[in-house]
């Protein structure tokens, strides 16, 4: 297979900040057990992590080009294996506060690399969307395969023991593997090569320029949208299974791996789907389809037993369904990020790479931190039923968005299809 190697490196670059970016869940839960620190002010992990994410992206997206894509992953990788290996020394909510950030940093720099790398290695829109999907179901593979990680460390009988820190030599050795596969992968970015000698100002006027367009603006608050659901659910979802559902709390993390599971499986799906379906139909009744499961599963976490929960067969029904609208949201994000990708120019991908991150980690921020208040303040229910707000948002951001791409193409015949 053609550019098997790099395609490969991709995959697994992805997987590793997959389980190190999305353990903020099962962090906030284990923060609160450790250092007794409240709902709200565990919320603020997400905070390090996103704005973190979007302040490197914002300062780096002009200039990726110029590091080069390979070059870029690979400063990430090694920042982070080191970071990895230094983490179970600490045992503070500040030190978890600077590893997000540190985490945040190096996957804004990943994320740049591979959203513009696809554009590289794929030759139309359709084998473009297809690869999205396929990768962003393998960073969901990665958060199921975290939370096992994770909960392994867990010690349930000790609920102020450290000794979960100790996953991070794993993760950091995880790490060092996937900086060896990639300093071997080759990756040709002749095509990309930013040869002017432009200046810091003019760089960041192109960012601005691009963001202005009214395709890119309307994207962007589908991004911001999408992520703000699927953060302030997965973020928070270990903390519900645990405080609401009252499992134990490594079951409590165990079982978050079902939103984890599902939305790789739709991905997944998604890739072969959106091969040959229209992907705003699919991406509407997948919205649709998301509030109903809202509106039965958060009722049935009102009608509990009360018989002690000791596994995943004495749990309540409401543990398994709920996590489920993974499914159903799972192609959103990827479906909607590969089409403006594709839309664009390939030389205009990196930038677009860098809004896709900024204003992907606002809405994560955002969503974590007003679930995490909701939550202190209503209780686990209402927080979730939150998430029908942005969801009625994104459908008709995703229907003008569709419109807005139509009339681009008509405008830009020369762009890809």
């Amino acid at each position: 297979m053609q550019n098997w190697k790099i395609k490969l490196s991709l995959f697994l670059n992805y997987f590793v900040f997959a389980i190190l970016l999305n353990s903020v869940g099962t962090v906030i839960l284990q923060v609160q057990n450790n250092y007794g620190i409240t709902q709200g002010a565990a919320s603020t992990l997400e905070a390090f992590k996103d704005l973190s994410i979007a302040l490197v992206s914002f300062l780096i997206s002009s200039y990726i080009t110029r590091i080069g894509y390979k070059n870029a992953m690979l400063i990430s990788l090694g920042f982070i294996t080191i970071i990895c290996f230094f983490m179970p020394f600490t045992a503070s909510f500040g030190a978890t506060k600077l590893l997000f950030a540190a985490v945040g940093s190096g996957f804004a720099l990943i994320k740049m690399s591979v959203y513009s790398t696809i554009g590289l290695v794929t030759n139309n829109e359709k084998e473009h969307i297809s690869l999205m999907n396929f990768l962003e179901s393998f960073f969901m593979v990665g958060i199921l395969t975290g939370y096992f990680i994770f909960s392994y460390f867990v010690d349930n009988n000790n609920p102020q023991s450290t000794e979960w820190l100790k996953v991070y030599y794993l993760l950091g050795t995880i790490s060092l593997l996937a900086f060896l596969l990639l300093l071997t992968a080759k990756l040709d970015e002749t095509s990309v090569r930013n040869q002017e000698n432009s200046s810091m100002i003019r760089d960041f006027a192109k960012m601005f320029q691009l963001m202005i367009s009214p395709i890119v603006l309307v994207f962007i608050f589908c991004a911001f949208f999408y992520v703000l659901i699927e953060q302030s659910i997965m973020s928070w979802l270990p903390t519900f299974n645990n405080k609401v559902l009252m499992l134990p709390a490594a079951l409590s993390i165990q079982m978050a791996s079902i939103l984890a599971g599902s939305t790789a499986l739709g991905r997944f799906l998604a890739g072969v789907l959106l091969k040959k379906l229209n992907w705003f139909l699919v991406l509407a009744a997948c919205l649709v389809l998301a509030a109903a499961l809202v509106l039965i599963a958060i009722p049935l976490a009102e009608n509990l037993s009360g018989k002690p929960i000791t596994g995943w067969s004495t749990a309540p029904i409401a543990a398994f369904i709920f996590p489920m609208i993974g499914l159903l949201l799972a192609p959103i994000y990827p479906a909607v990020n590969s089409v403006i990708l594709s839309t664009l120019p390939v030389q205009k991908h990196g930038l677009m790479s860098g809004l896709i991150i900024i204003f992907s980690a606002l809405g994560g921020t955002t969503g974590s931190i007003i679930t995490g208040h909701v939550f202190e303040n209503f209780g686990g229910q209402k927080a979730f039923y939150f998430s029908l707000i942005p969801m009625t948002i994104l459908i008709i951001c995703l229907f003008i968005f569709k419109r807005l791409q139509n009339k681009f193409k008509l405008a830009n015949p020369e762009q890809p299809k």
